[in-house]
């Protein structure tokens, strides 16, 4: 399988391939997240590992599970895992819809499929159509998946478009998660948001209040989703 190589600095290395990239999104999410160094920490729909990578050279959780389904992408992360010697970085390729932790995790991070089942022209390739189409996964799934692998009290952190919002909040309470923070992202001051940050905690009981975070302003960002 071709693949290059991301520099991302702190000792960290990203392998990539045309299939199995990175945008800016992974970025916004991860810093979103904030972890801290105690937190056992999973990456759903992981694809190359960027997320978790960034996690552990920005804030050194405790570990990071990088959970992927599809195999290519699985092996970009094992690739990763060995160029940066991050041995608390665990790539698992498995289905996320079946996934559960060996102990309850602090922080689940995901950047999911965009894209709505049935809602727009499916990217061509299969790899395209399930990273960016919600042909393997759901919000939904997600969302249970976050249940199961999470401790009570944990976070759920996930970036979505903004005409996903509701969606998004409907899955979290659906799965007993409040969601209890968001953000918006924009390209500068004058055009809509193109990304949201949303995070919910998981809790048998839970105020329904969720705190707005100033908008995000990132002139000339760029996804590549």
């Amino acid at each position: 399988m071709p693949y290059t190589v991301e520099t991302l600095g702190g000792g960290f290395f990203a392998a990539v391939s045309q299939e199995h990239r990175f945008g800016t999104d992974a970025f916004l999410l991860a810093k979103f997240a904030s972890p801290r160094r105690k937190d056992r920490c999973a990456d759903l729909c992981s694809g190359c590992g960027i997320i978790g990578l960034v996690l552990l050279r920005d804030y050194a959780p405790s570990s990071v599970e990088a959970v992927e389904l599809l195999e290519p992408a699985h092996r970009l992360a094992l690739i990763s895992k060995e160029l940066s010697g991050a041995d608390n970085f665990f790539p698992k390729n498995a289905d996320l819809r079946e996934w559960r932790p060996e102990k309850p995790v602090d922080l689940i991070v995901c950047n999911p499929p965009y894209k709505a089942a049935g809602a727009g022209i499916v990217s061509s390739g299969d790899s395209a159509a399930v990273a960016r189409h919600e042909t393997e996964c759901t919000v939904r799934d997600v969302c249970a998946a976050a249940k199961r692998g999470l401790r009570y009290g944990g976070r759920l952190c996930l970036c979505n478009r903004p005409e996903r919002l509701a969606d998004c909040i409907s899955a979290m309470r659906e799965n007993g998660i409040e969601p209890k923070r968001l953000q918006t992202v924009h390209k500068n001051a004058e055009t809509p948001a193109w990304l949201i940050l949303l995070e919910g905690r998981l809790a048998r009981s839970s105020a329904s209040f969720m705190k707005v975070e100033p908008p995000l302003l990132i002139d000339g960002a760029a996804t590549s989703r």
